[in-house]
């Protein structure tokens, strides 16, 4: 299937089998995050993984009782680095630093400025970019989701703070930013489903200069 295809093909899912997903198909959803561009390379977010089933029906009311949440086979949590640290830009160079064998202090010019430059930003606007870069990931596991014809439900109607608090998000600097149920359809109880595909027109959408 081309992406295209896939694109077509994919729609929010409301209502999942409960059917479990082979894992390698969730894990190549998972790479395609983890390969996910993000500014100056620093991947400010995790992702957690649930399949637990009781801990998915806690979810479920902080979610505003949405049923994917607990007939998903796999639930995905995007979080965001509550604030970008020194130390967090300092954790990711070195670790490029190791896999690439750079010289001690090859990288030290441009990680000071990068340091310096986030020193610059309040710490509102520092997560709120954290969060941004989420939404890249977030975008791509949609997308390779789909392309393993996986159906997927992302979702922002949750209450964040409750959910962090749950999880021990904020021991760990993050926030939940965004939902992920990943399963398959019950094409039978999905009214949308059966739905046609609905975009704006190309030309408005698209402005050519």
């Amino acid at each position: 299937m081309s992406l295209l295809d896939a694109l077509q093909w994919r729609y929010a899912t409301k209502r999942m089998t409960g059917e479990q997903l082979p894992q390698e198909k969730v894990d190549t959803i998972l790479e395609a995050v983890r390969l996910a561009p993000t500014s100056n390379g620093l991947q400010p977010f995790t992702i957690l993984q649930i399949t637990d089933k009781q801990l998915l029906e806690k979810i479920k009311p902080i979610a505003n009782n949405q049923p994917q949440i607990v007939e998903a086979s796999h639930l995905l949590i995007f979080a965001a680095w509550e604030d970008v640290t020194a130390q967090r830009i300092d954790a990711v160079y070195d670790h490029i630093a190791s896999e690439r064998n750079l010289a001690p202090g090859a990288q030290k010019e441009y990680v000071d400025k990068l340091k310096a430059r986030f020193a610059g930003y309040t710490p509102e606007f520092r997560a709120q970019w954290a969060a941004r870069q989420t939404y890249i990931a977030l975008g791509l596991a949609i997308a390779a989701a789909a392309l393993e014809e996986v159906d997927a439900a992302p979702m922002e109607g949750f209450r964040n703070a409750e959910l962090d608090q749950l999880l021990g998000l904020p021991q760990k600097r993050l926030r939940s930013y965004a939902l992920m149920a990943l399963g398959y359809r019950d094409a039978a109880n999905d009214k949308y489903g059966q739905l046609k595909k609905v975009r704006r027109p190309k030309e408005e959408l698209i402005i050519e200069l």
